[in-house]
């Protein structure tokens, strides 16, 4: 699919290393001396614009972490060592499973779904703002494609949770430094930035967390069985040496059940879906084509390793007619 120039989105006409400069100044400049407070959650675009608002004002963010449950393996401690530790960017992690939980219980629509995460974590965001004092800014990983996707004129693909499911009153004035680049162009921009190679390179992870990846309605049950599947998934993907190969692999929850046999007995249990994907942009996907035996592996790791699942589905649908993500 072609897509727009970076001059076309921007008005600006010049490299990605320049439109960093004048990502840096254009916060500043809407910043001023006030404060500001990042929504930080570990994934790329939202590491890239805190280190482009760090730059920006320093000391003025505040990042903060909410970890709503719904977070890979690892990933909270992650985030505590990167940033915390080792950028010295000052952090507040705060712990909302419950209540993210509490208000998604029996939902099973993704649109609403996507929505009452955006909104919940708005609320947790404000919540920790009143308590921090006057903050009148929110920064947050917006990229060109949840712009198109959230808003097309052929209809809405899906509400991104920082695009069509911000509720209409919230308190801040949004600060997006990289709302008009494509995926690769903030992975650029990271490493010009100084981030980890590691981390501009880490694996695409949607805002909603694993409650995207669950079908239908979510239970701490099945997002712990895409957790788990999914930490084995990466692991095995690191082991055939192709983590920089393919572009995002992943692990679902398609919501069905299928009878198994455990230690010689019938058992009733779920499915897990493996996908994999290349793309450059998040707007079109291909089918990686992962090895017949490394598939082998990764499955009767899945249903041996993880409990309640019975059965392990690879999925070879493009990006269109499907979406990279399920929901």
């Amino acid at each position: 699919m072609e897509r727009d120039s970076l001059a076309t989105r921007t008005g600006f006409n010049g490299t990605i290393e320049q439109y960093v400069d004048v990502m840096i100044d254009q916060v500043r400049r809407q910043v001023g001396d006030r404060q500001v407070l990042c929504a930080l959650s570990g994934g790329v675009d939202s590491s890239v614009c805190a280190a482009i608002v760090h730059r920006a004002v320093g000391d003025q963010l505040t990042c903060l972490f909410v970890d709503h449950g719904l977070m890979r393996a690892g990933e909270p401690e992650m985030v505590r060592e990167l940033f915390g530790n080792h950028f010295g960017m000052h952090l507040i992690m705060v712990d909302a499973q419950d209540r993210f939980f509490d208000k998604l219980d029996g939902v099973d629509d993704p649109e609403a779904k996507r929505k009452i995460i955006g909104e919940e974590f708005i609320r947790v965001f404000e919540d920790e703002a009143a308590r921090l004092g006057q903050i009148d800014y929110l920064v947050q990983g917006t990229i060109y494609p949840d712009i198109l996707e959230s808003q097309s004129d052929k209809g809405v693909v899906k509400s991104h949770h920082n695009v069509g499911g911000l509720p209409d009153d919230f308190d801040f004035e949004l600060v997006e430094p990289v709302k008009y680049l494509f995926k690769d162009e903030v992975r650029v921009a990271g490493e010009l930035l100084g981030l980890p190679h590691e981390m501009v390179w880490r694996q695409p992870f949607p805002g909603p967390g694993l409650g995207v990846r669950v079908v239908g309605a979510l239970t701490r049950e099945k997002v712990r069985m895409v957790r788990e599947s999914d930490a084995i998934l990466r692991d095995e993907i690191a082991g055939a040496g192709l983590a920089h190969e393919i572009w995002q692999y992943f692990t679902v929850c398609p919501g069905g059940r299928a009878v198994g046999v455990v230690d010689g007995a019938r058992t009733y249990g779920h499915a897990i879906v493996v996908r994999a994907v290349n793309s450059v942009d998040a707007m079109t996907a291909e089918v990686a084509e992962l090895p017949y035996s490394l598939l082998k592996r990764i499955t009767l790791r899945i249903i041996t390793e993880v409990g309640g699942v019975t059965r392990v589905m690879y999925d070879t649908t493009p990006k269109p007619p499907g979406t990279i993500e399920w929901e």
